[in-house]
């Protein structure tokens, strides 16, 4: 892994502190987006920018929780660029790929319109882990499956986790 994104990733769970849940679950969402990174062949910028957001794609949950009294998707996404530029600002990271991250950070639970590659494959490991973690029933899984899903890696990994009657 690039010594960046590495380093990025100790600065978000530094940030989460003593709290191995969202520690897991980031770490989860960040290995889910390599492994479909490298099944659909990004480019190695493209992921790094998506690794980045991925350590960084539910930064804003404690503020959510301390300032709306809720973690809702909604208000990670509202609270988390904010901290997250706080957090790369000692990278020194071009403007623009600052820029891409928080966008990332601000849709990770926006699945209309998605844009671009980084954006589809954050959708889909974040599901990933979501779906075991909440738990998602198996209509939800489907419809996501059906519906968003779209790289071929996501949905190998859907079908061998939660779909073995899709083949």
């Amino acid at each position: 892994m690039h010594d960046t994104a590495a380093n990025i990733l100790l600065a978000a769970c530094a940030y989460n502190g003593a709290d191995p849940k969202r520690n897991h679950h980031l770490l989860k969402v960040h290995n889910y987006c390599r492994m479909i990174a490298e099944g659909e062949q990004l480019d190695a910028h493209t992921r790094f920018v998506l690794e980045a957001a991925a350590a960084l794609h539910d930064i804003g949950i404690h503020e959510a929780e301390r300032v709306h009294g809720s973690t809702s998707g909604a208000y990670q996404q509202l609270e988390g660029p904010p901290i997250a530029r706080q957090l790369l600002a000692p990278f020194a990271l071009p403007a623009e790929d600052v820029e891409r991250i928080c966008w990332l950070i601000a849709h990770h639970h926006t699945y209309s319109p998605i844009d671009g590659i980084d954006h589809q494959i954050l959708l889909e490991a974040d599901f990933l882990v979501n779906a075991w973690e909440e738990p998602f029933s198996d209509q939800q899984i489907r419809h996501f499956y059906t519906h968003i899903a779209a790289t071929e890696t996501g949905k190998a990994l859907l079908r061998a986790h939660y779909l073995p009657d899709i083949t």
